[in-house]
């Protein structure tokens, strides 16, 4: 038997609902900020994310899936998106668009890491990039819309953190304080993080190892290393979600895992993922586009969910709930009654309803397949229905029947 490959899986009903129901949620919401729908290639050149994440980080040197292709050219499926937007961006002379360039997507990434409780190798992302404000207030707004989506999204209990990382001024400076106090501790943390020390030593602060974190909490504090500039608009930032009624952390150990961050960087994390527990990160990355070839300077601020482990929030917190049915069950008895069956499906569909027609030849079949589908109402069509030109309408919770006239089936169904 053929499986799907370690690290996939088959989203199948009613999770799938679920899925859609998220997105829909999260258009409505990108739609109400003014963003658009911007949709790139699954796989891009390797210099694009190896020039734009960097190539020291653990995506770029470990995790990303490269080949060849029959040109020459490396090519890697897509690890994250925010690279291959502004490579749109640069390539599509967005720069001379009027106003913020306002862009948002979903879709697949890559990643080949250790599979584990909401992470996969292919796993989902929704996310958003503001382009063209270094304001502070585009910053808090960014962190507004992750809010909006999350809650129509119906998720409750997620936590906000907080950061600056500061900016070439500034960090360069911080960067070497780290390297130092790291190398007298560097023996005493994980494989990883004693690599990182001498190879990308912000990213020692992003280590989860529980182990490791007593060291880290030592380490300095970006916060203490900042330029004038960088601590003005960390502190705006904060004023700006205070006025919204945003709550927040700060975390002087939040870093992101990519090259490209400036400033601002934000998580929020939610207690039903457990030790994984981030369902959104996202910051600022004012030189990113710069670094992929742009002549003129896009700075910008953006964002991705996890959809993976957002569904999973979702649906652990609708754990036992049963999943909607149709709206109406047709169950046709005989020949005639089918045939008429599938043409009152098609009205009441066009209507809007969700219907679903029987293929059991047995009233006590298709009703028991009717309860199991948890359907709303079913409408039983017979002989003595066709004839007399009304119909037996049962309501399934509680066994209610009566009988409805064509043009009153969607009235009643509606009416419950």
């Amino acid at each position: 038997m053929i499986k799907a490959i370690r690290g996939t899986r088959d989203i199948l009903p009613p999770s799938s609902g679920v899925w859609n129901s998220v997105e829909a949620s999260a258009r409505e919401v990108f739609r109400s900020f003014n963003y658009q729908e911007i949709r790139t290639p699954l796989f891009e050149e390797t210099v694009l994310f190896a020039r734009g994440v960097g190539e020291e980080t653990d995506i770029v040197s470990k995790e990303m899936y490269t080949w060849e292709d029959r040109d020459g050219t490396s090519i890697t499926l897509r690890p994250e998106n925010t690279a291959s937007v502004i490579r749109s961006y640069i390539e599509h002379r967005m720069d001379q668009w009027v106003g913020l360039k306002k862009l948002y997507y979903m879709g697949p990434m890559f990643r080949r890491e250790r599979p584990q409780k909401g992470r996969y190798r292919q796993f989902f992302q929704i996310g958003a990039e503001c382009i063209g404000s270094e304001a502070p207030a585009v910053d808090a707004e960014v962190i507004e819309l992750v809010v909006e989506v999350l809650e129509r999204c119906g998720v409750e209990g997620a936590k906000l953190l907080v950061n600056s990382v500061g900016c070439p001024k500034c960090r360069p400076g911080f960067i070497e304080t780290l390297k130092q106090s790291l190398q007298a501790v560097k023996g005493n943390m994980c494989g990883d993080c004693q690599r990182r020390a001498d190879t990308n030593a912000l990213r020692v602060l992003d280590c989860k190892v529980p182990e490791d974190q007593p060291v880290i909490d030592a380490l300095p504090s970006i916060l203490e290393h900042l330029c004038g500039e960088c601590a003005a608009h960390f502190e705006t930032v904060k004023d700006l979600l205070t006025a919204r009624d945003i709550e927040f952390e700060v975390k002087p150990r939040l870093v992101r895992g990519l090259d490209y961050y400036t400033k601002t960087t934000f998580e929020f994390v939610h207690g039903a993922l457990g030790a994984q527990s981030a369902v959104c990160g996202g910051g600022r990355y004012d030189g990113l586009a710069e670094s992929l070839g742009s002549r003129v300077p896009a700075p910008g601020i953006g964002f991705s969910i996890g959809e993976d482990r957002l569904v999973m929030t979702i649906e652990e917190a609708r754990a036992g709930q049963t999943a909607a049915g149709p709206d109406l069950f047709v169950a046709p008895m005989g020949d005639a009654a089918v045939r008429h069956a599938a043409v009152l499906a098609r009205e009441l569909r066009r209507g809007g309803l969700v219907v679903e027609v029987s293929s059991d030849k047995k009233l006590k079949r298709a009703l028991e397949t009717a309860n199991k589908t948890a359907a709303r109402w079913t409408l039983i069509l017979g002989d003595d229905e066709l004839a007399a030109g009304e119909y037996s309408l049962k309501r399934m919770e509680t066994g209610e029947q009566k009988r409805v006239k064509r043009e009153e089936i969607a009235s009643a169904v509606r009416a419950d």
